[in-house]
């Protein structure tokens, strides 16, 4: 307990420079190969965390990456968001469509201890970081992308 410090430091240095980056590179390759980078880079992360045998040095080491991308990956949001929703709703839209997928990730953790009592913890989190981020990527092929958008009053 005493030695976590370390460690979650490490993944809040990752967080602020993957939201610098993240928030720089939606604007330079566009908000939707973004998404599907850090989801990409975020699964990848979790299952090496999640399902190798590493030691705490290595656990260490990535925290980073692991803070880097799985926070990262939000940078983007606001801006597509607000860039997909007309003006007359954009608020509300915008509002509803980012808590609503933090409604139902807020699932996460009951739906990760209850498939734990068939596999293991590391498993479990896996199987879920899966299906997570790839309805990240699901949805960054599905919707449009905004890079360079106009907002107007109309649009």
């Amino acid at each position: 307990m005493l030695g976590t410090g370390g460690y979650l430091a490490i993944v809040i240095i990752g967080s602020f420079v993957g939201y610098l980056v993240s928030a720089y590179l939606a604007d330079r390759i566009g908000r939707r190969a973004n998404f599907i980078l850090f989801a990409v880079c975020s699964v990848v992360t979790v299952l090496v965390y999640t399902q190798l045998p590493i030691t705490d040095t290595m656990m260490l080491f990535l925290g980073l990456p692991l803070g880097f991308f799985a926070s990262g990956i939000f940078s983007g949001m606001g801006a597509f968001l607000t860039e997909n929703f007309p003006t007359r709703i954009r608020g509300s839209g915008q509002g509803f469509a980012y808590n609503f997928g933090r409604g139902v990730a807020a699932l996460n953790p009951t739906f990760v201890g209850l498939l734990s009592s068939t596999l293991t913890l590391g498993q479990s989190i896996g199987v879920f970081a899966i299906i997570a981020y790839g309805i990240m990527i699901a949805a960054a092929l599905a919707l449009p992308e905004t890079k360079g958008r106009e907002l107007t009053a109309e649009a």
